[in-house]
């Protein structure tokens, strides 16, 4: 991946940075940087930059987080109005010292977001909310297209990738949203290279097809820094690739696999082939 210009940073970082915005492409140090920025994409991470979680994947600040910028929601549609953005993706960081998990935040994110981008479809990446299925609830009723979480690895390797969360938590969250309204798409990511086998790999997706998960995203886990996870084996093209086929066979919408794939690099693609597959 090349380094990404720097007058493109510069000029991306000032947008966000005048309006006190943060992204999960800055904050988690993402390999696509430099791709999404030149095109004039990034994907949002509301709800401040520190994490209470200590996943040990992940690059984002983790400690005790600040009180939540009203403005944000606003700012959030500001800046997608000015890059123009066609789909606009939002995540943020998981809020566990919140009684909702910041579900109510979201809402009034995608509110702002259809009051100044009428025409864009919105893609919201969720953390699991500690289970709390009344605060998922108003997500899935504000009708984002998309609402995104993560699974990030295999069952067995969550108490040490992810102490904090749970496998089965994290699928039962997929099961409620289509139970709720099964009109929004719901997807999933997951990193490979983690020490996991090919066989628990597949067995993820068996457990999202059983919840009706339209989209799946694969990509490599980079290490971000010594203080985190080593990475145990490069995954080949050909087992990527072998993946990606796997995963539509076995009924996904559409699928994404490969060493750079991130659950939000170039998420209008899957949206866009969702749709077409819900027309045929």
């Amino acid at each position: 991946m090349k380094a990404p210009d720097s007058d493109v940073l510069d000029k991306m970082e000032k947008i966000f940075q005048n309006l006190s915005l943060h992204t999960v492409c800055e904050s988690a140090i993402c390999p696509n940087i430099g791709k999404c920025f030149k095109s004039g994409t990034a994907t949002f991470m509301i709800m401040g930059g520190t994490c209470t979680r200590n996943c040990r994947f992940c690059a984002v600040t983790k400690g005790i987080p600040s009180a939540l910028d009203e403005n944000e929601p606003e700012n959030v549609a500001l800046a997608s109005k000015k890059l123009g953005l066609r789909h606009i993706v939002v995540t943020s960081v998981t809020r566990d010292d919140l009684e909702d998990g910041g579900a109510e935040h979201f809402v009034k994110t995608v509110k702002q977001l259809r009051k100044y981008n009428p025409n864009s479809t919105v893609e919201l990446l969720i953390p699991d909310l500690k289970g709390n299925w009344s605060a998922l609830k108003k997500i899935v009723e504000c009708k984002p297209d998309i609402i995104n979480h993560n699974i990030e690895t295999v069952s067995c390797l969550y108490s040490k990738v992810r102490p904090m969360a749970v496998y089965k938590r994290s699928i039962e969250l997929l099961h409620q949203v289509k139970s709720m309204d099964n009109s929004i798409y719901t997807k999933c990511g997951i990193m490979v290279g983690l020490g996991e086998s090919e066989e628990q790999v597949v067995e993820v997706m068996d457990d999202l097809i059983k919840v009706n998960c339209d989209i799946l995203t694969i990509g490599q886990y980079l290490r971000p820094s010594k203080r985190h996870l080593p990475v145990k084996e490069y995954i080949t093209p050909e087992i990527f690739k072998k993946y990606k086929t796997i995963a539509l066979k076995k009924g996904f919408k559409f699928a994404a696999s490969g060493p750079y794939v991130r659950s939000s690099y170039q998420a209008s693609i899957g949206i866009d082939t969702v749709k077409r597959y819900g027309s045929n």
